[in-house]
């Protein structure tokens, strides 16, 4: 019998963002009730919040502190995003995290060979600056957390999000123990990039050929890095109908996508950590129908 996939959410996941703040925080609900509707086969689980131990092991103290008492200069929350900012916004912060975390728990745990988070992917934070809607680095976090509860030894993390992930690559700059491995639109932010492992900058108006074949040839190459534990960040910006992309995927070219990591992972035989990305369509509902197609093509390698 298929088991179905672990995947985390909270409705603070929209809640938790100010109604007048300028993000698409409606995607979370869309793609929560439209799993239900399609009866996708996915056992959605309620999150607990990231204890502060775990964001910690990334993140300097004293960032943490300030976010913590909504202490941030307006410089630093200009920098972040999601204004007006809300109470709720700290909440919802440390759910976010928590479904990531409690989703590699289920990985590591359960025997799970896939598990995802319904949000997050929030790879432009820094060690001691949040940006880009991103406040704590999800994906460093459960890094760090594999490796120190889990005896992880190597990750290796597969941004394909339409915005580099320069907040990870910070992060584990001086790190060889987890590879990270960016493809992105060059011509987009964040204008000035930071160095991963492996970036792979393509031009805006990349379309599904030369998209999926550039992919392919990156993912055969990363074999070398013999990681145990596979993080995929799958925003689905690269869609032609994102606001904020300037790529051009088809739905089904982000399928073809998906299940070249996927089935990266399967072949290597280990588990993989979904994160959910960007998603900036317009209207929303392209966005939040490749989000569907995303965690039910995950559930059939749950």
């Amino acid at each position: 019998m298929q088991q179905r996939l672990p995947l985390y959410y909270h409705p603070i996941y929209t809640d938790g963002i100010h109604p007048a703040a300028p993000f698409p925080k409606e995607r979370y609900q869309k793609v929560h009730s439209g799993l239900i509707q399609r009866h996708a086969p996915v056992e959605i689980r309620t999150p607990l919040p990231a204890p502060l131990e775990a964001i910690a092991a990334v993140h300097c103290p004293e960032y943490i502190h300030r976010f913590m008492n909504l202490s941030l200069t307006e410089k630093e929350v200009r920098r972040i995003g999601l204004r007006p900012w809300t109470p709720a916004l700290v909440e919802r912060t440390l759910m976010l995290t928590g479904g990531a975390l409690n989703a590699l728990e289920a990985l590591l745990q359960e025997g799970h060979r896939v598990a995802a988070n319904m949000a997050g992917g929030t790879h432009h934070a820094h060690r001691d600056f949040g940006a880009g809607y991103c406040i704590f680095n999800d994906i460093a976090i459960c890094a760090k957390r594999a490796q120190s509860h889990f005896n992880i030894r190597q990750v290796l993390v597969v941004d394909l999000d339409v915005h580099q992930g320069d907040g990870t690559a910070s992060i584990f700059a001086n790190d060889n123990t987890v590879f990270t491995f960016s493809m992105h639109c060059d011509a987009n932010f964040p204008f000035r990039k930071t160095t991963s492992d492996l970036d792979v900058g393509l031009p805006k108006g990349t379309t599904d050929g030369l998209y999926l074949e550039t992919l392919h040839t990156h993912l055969g190459s990363l074999v070398h890095v013999q990681p145990d534990l596979v993080f995929f960040q799958a925003g689905v910006d690269p869609l032609q109908e994102d606001h904020l992309g300037r790529f051009n995927l088809s739905q089904e070219g982000l399928m073809e996508r998906n299940k070249a990591v996927l089935d990266f992972a399967r072949d290597l035989d280990i588990p993989c950590l979904v994160f959910m990305g960007g998603g900036y369509a317009r209207p929303i509902e392209h966005t939040v129908e490749a989000f569907i197609n995303l965690f039910t093509q995950c559930s059939t390698y749950a």
